[in-house]
């Protein structure tokens, strides 16, 4: 049994379903730290947990949980992974014998674990009570007043409701949803004096009542950065796709002024991204969210400000500064500017969809959606790495998912791994040599004309959730007559600005631009924007890291 009783101090937390040592480990952990913190002992996962949910609904604290692996109905790394959803914060030890050391090296990747201790600790002085040390230090430098919750009243149908969740999720906003048929979302509405006809509507912590929040409203009033501290920066980072996150880190830690200006939320396409399994270091794959939000608290770690909801506009020149301009009218300069805009899903052309975007049809993965589409059947339309990653997600609640492809085969476009994985899953199917015609539906998506590209021949199905992966288009109109690009809209830099060995026309310095250098000197391109890019995760990042590089040359040689 969970020992969850005592005067409210802060709580360092030990299961171990042999009695023997968790009676060992608390003992050890009394006699160095139980003077200041309060040691809970529990005998399995599911005991832990309760006293978990005891301590929170008490208002404690809880520093440093300590697991063992090998425990049965729920292992260390179960019991973790729920522990987490319960406080966030506390710092997560696995203990464990030698020959589960590679089950403790996944956990890292898996519950984000701070620590594997190998049993036996003796001595604790050496072995434990240092790593204990360590992590109550962490703890206490980090932020651990209780999370105050977003309140978002809404209709499942609502394109603008649908939006806000998203933005909020995207941005690691905590919030509550409150369908706007419940009875508390009535009284919330009441509250706010709303009668529910204009959606959604946004409940701060402080008790404001936004209605129909734009971006830039909402991220301001949920306590993100949407203002430089600064008029003047080493360099501003246009995007907080992987490429953006990799050059403020690069570039805050290697003492660059940095701000990141990002129009909707860190992660870009990425982040967007159920799971990314062919990413270097992350055996078991990793979420876009994950990966994105330890890249953002990195950035911040070293000192780059992060900048959410603003929109980029132009760019100028002005002498030695670069300027970015956003919709506001105001502006940021700065010696040096990485764009890394991304790139965002294209628009499918088909009857009916843009009625229904946010009602049932969703460009992209929509993670806050998949919640919803239990037991309901999906398409996807789309056959490269996103589409294929979006079914394997949906694939795990929903009855049945149909990826429509217009050619022959996934192989083409697909990578193999994800190939084989939808080949295996029961309940995903595809539909090659299908194309979508039209979309119907009221209020909300009905059904789907679906049509043989080689046959001609059309089928009326019913759907209520639509998402399309159909390639990408750059972010980048902003930059017209400033900055060179493709016939695509792509940015062009280095050797692609000197075809014939000679510098662009109205490049004046007397050395060609470097190798991810646009055809404004000082002014760089990192990721998917760039014209003939690798479009993957592992490669943005890389060339954000190359990009600071080459801003350290540029501003060497200023």
């Amino acid at each position: 049994m969970a020992q969850a009783a005592g005067p409210a101090r802060t709580v360092i937390l030990t299961v171990d379903d042999d009695p023997g040592v968790s009676r060992a480990v608390a003992r050890d952990l009394r006699r160095r730290f139980g003077e200041a913190y309060r040691i809970v002992r529990a005998e399995s996962g599911a005991s832990a947990l309760d006293a978990l949910r005891e301590l929170k609904l008490r208002g404690d604290l809880v520093a440093v949980i300590l697991a063992d692996y090998r425990m049965p109905e729920m292992n260390g790394i179960e019991f973790l992974e729920q522990a987490i959803d319960i406080y966030p914060g506390a710092r997560r030890i696995l203990l464990t014998a030698y020959a589960d050391t590679s089950a403790a090296i996944d956990a890292i990747n898996v519950v984000d674990l701070d620590h594997y201790l190998l049993k036996p600790w003796d001595p604790p002085e050496e072995k434990l009570y240092p790593v204990v040390e360590d992590l109550l230090e962490t703890w206490r430098a980090s932020d651990r007043k209780p999370v105050a919750t977003t309140k978002v009243v809404g209709h499942r149908w609502s394109a603008r409701s649908s939006d806000v969740r998203e933005f909020l999720a995207r941005n690691q906003v905590p919030y509550r949803w409150y369908s706007s048929e419940d009875p508390e979302a009535r009284c919330l509405l009441a509250a706010a004096g709303q009668d529910g006809s204009r959606l959604p509507l946004v409940i701060t912590p402080d008790g404001t009542a936004l209605v129909e929040p734009e971006d830039a409203e909402l991220a301001a009033r949920v306590g993100l950065a949407t203002t430089p501290t600064a008029d003047f920066y080493d360099l501003v980072v246009v995007g907080g796709g992987p490429a953006g996150l990799g050059a403020a880190v690069y570039g805050a830690s290697e003492g660059l002024r940095t701000v990141l200006v990002e129009r909707s939320a860190t992660g870009g396409q990425a982040g967007q991204s159920s799971r990314i399994e062919n990413y270097l270091g992350f055996p078991d794959g990793v979420s876009g969210s994950q990966l994105t939000e330890r890249a953002r608290r990195q950035a911040a770690r070293f000192g780059a400000e992060i900048l959410t909801a603003r929109e980029v506009t132009g760019l100028e020149v002005n002498g030695p500064a670069r300027t970015v301009l956003f919709s506001d009218g105001s502006a940021v300069s700065a010696h040096s500017v990485i764009l890394a805009t991304g790139v965002s899903y294209r628009q499918l052309d088909a009857p009916g969809l843009a009625g229904l975007t946010g009602c049932g049809v969703f460009y992209g993965s929509a993670l806050t959606e998949a919640s919803a589409c239990q037991g309901h059947d999906v398409y996807i339309v789309g056959g490269a790495n996103s589409a294929g990653q979006a079914a394997m997600y949906l694939a795990r609640g929903a009855k049945s998912v149909t990826l429509l492809v217009r050619g022959p085969s996934l192989s083409a476009s697909m990578s193999h791994y994800l190939v084989q994985q939808i080949e295996d899953a029961p309940n995903v199917s595809v539909r090659t040599g299908t194309v979508l015609d039209a979309a119907h539906g009221s209020d909300h998506l009905e059904q789907l004309t679906l049509r043989d590209v080689a046959s001609g021949h059309t089928e009326l199905v019913d759907a209520q959730w639509l998402f399309v992966f159909i390639g990408a288009a750059p972010l980048t109109g902003w930059l017209e007559g400033t900055v060179l690009r493709d016939g695509r809209g792509f940015i062009m830099a280095g050797p692609d600005l000197t075809p014939d060995g000679r510098p662009p026309a109205d490049w004046d310095l007397d050395r060609p631009p470097y190798h991810l250098e646009t055809n404004v000197p000082g002014v760089f391109v990192a990721g998917d924007a760039r014209s003939e890019s690798a479009k993957r995760v592992a490669s943005a990042v890389g060339e954000g890291a190359m990009a600071v590089m080459l801003v350290h040359r540029y501003l060497e040689q200023s």
